[in-house]
Order: C-alpha cells, then structure tokens, then sequence
C-alpha cells in the first residue's frame, strides 16, 4: 500500500472516530453518561454496535477519549493566553478567568455533563494527571518570565506554579466550581485571582 492509500485510511478512520466522539458526547449531555449504552450512539450514528467497536473498545474508552478531547482544548486555550505578549500577571489573570469560563461553559452546561466529568474526576484517569502537569508547566514558565522582569520576587518557579494551581484549583476544577456556585461565604473569582497574583510579587 503506497503512502497516499495510507493517508486516505488514517483519514477515513479519523473521520469516524470523530463522529462517534461527537454523536457519544451529545448523548452523554443529554441523556446522561451512566444511562448512554454504545448501542445507543451505533443507533444515533446508523450503524451496528460492532462497527463502534472497531475504533473503541468499550464506552470507557469513548468516554475517556472525550475527556482527551476537552482537556485538549482547555490546553490550547492555556497555551496560547500564556503565550501572549503582555505582562506575566496579566497572563496570569486571563488564564485563570479563561479556564473558569471554560469550565462553565463546557463542564457545568447541564447536570449531564457534570456527571461524565465527575466520572472521569473519580476513575482518576492518568490523561487528567498529564493535563495537569502541562498546566504547571506552562504555568512556571509564565513565572519565570515575571521573575526575569522583576515582577515577581525570586522563587523557585515550579513550586510557585503548583501553589498557584492549587490557591486557583476552586475556580477551574468541575466539581468545586460546582459546589462554589451557589455559596455566598466564598471569594469571589476576582478576589482569589488577585490574591494568588499578590503572593507571588512578595
């Protein structure tokens, strides 16, 4: 098989596992992760359960190549706030405010999707555990930068990144921002930004 057949395979195959990412996690919003069989998404795709079965080999695994897919996004989204040319603190700011929107707008939606997002949280996944070092990551080199400027005071940056991660986890873990939501006892996402920010200029 020469390359170009190859290529054309790789993108057929990519064509139908986007299909039944996407058809999976619009039955999973709507009906519920827990209550979403895989012969439910071969029946929205029209197509056999063993078909689905050729690309994944269980709803597990559909469920955690959706998690994948949003935390990939939640990175990118990461990526290139930290990548922008203004300050670190500023920097800072519009990630954290990003990753909050983010966890709002594609986690929090409706009870459905929390429910898949609590699932993941809880099977403790190691593509979380990634995504989270990627985040620190990103995040120290952000600090190392503010250091370099002498907008933050000397420290070690790895060790300020994760406290930083850790003093924000509240505005972009699901199912804290969940909990947090209707709390009237809690700082505010502005307050607990600038805090975190604040900390690292001392």
């Amino acid at each position: 098989m020469n390359d170009t057949a190859e290529n054309m395979l790789d993108s057929t195959r990519q064509e139908n596992v986007t299909r039944i990412l996407d058809a999976a996690e619009r039955l999973f919003r709507h009906y519920g992760y827990s209550k979403t069989t895989v012969a439910d998404v071969a029946r929205d795709l029209g197509m056999s359960p063993a078909n689905i079965y050729r690309f994944f080999a269980s709803k597990v695994e559909i469920h955690q190549a959706i998690c994948g897919r949003m935390l990939a996004a939640s990175y990118k989204q990461a990526y290139d706030i930290c990548h922008l040319p203004i300050s670190a603190s500023e920097r800072l700011r519009r990630f954290v405010y990003g990753q909050y929107q983010m966890t709002l707008d594609t986690m929090l939606d409706e009870q459905k999707v929390h429910e898949m997002v609590v699932v993941a949280i809880e099977r403790d996944w190691h593509v979380i555990e990634r995504h989270v070092d990627s985040i620190h990551e990103l995040i120290a080199g952000v600090i190392r930068e503010g250091i370099a400027a002498g907008e933050f005071a000397e420290q070690d940056a790895d060790v300020a990144s994760r406290c930083f991660g850790a003093a924000t986890v509240t505005l972009c873990h699901p199912q804290m921002v969940a909990q947090c939501l209707a709390k009237t006892n809690r700082a505010t996402v502005d307050e607990l930004i600038e805090y975190s920010i604040r900390a690292l200029k001392k």
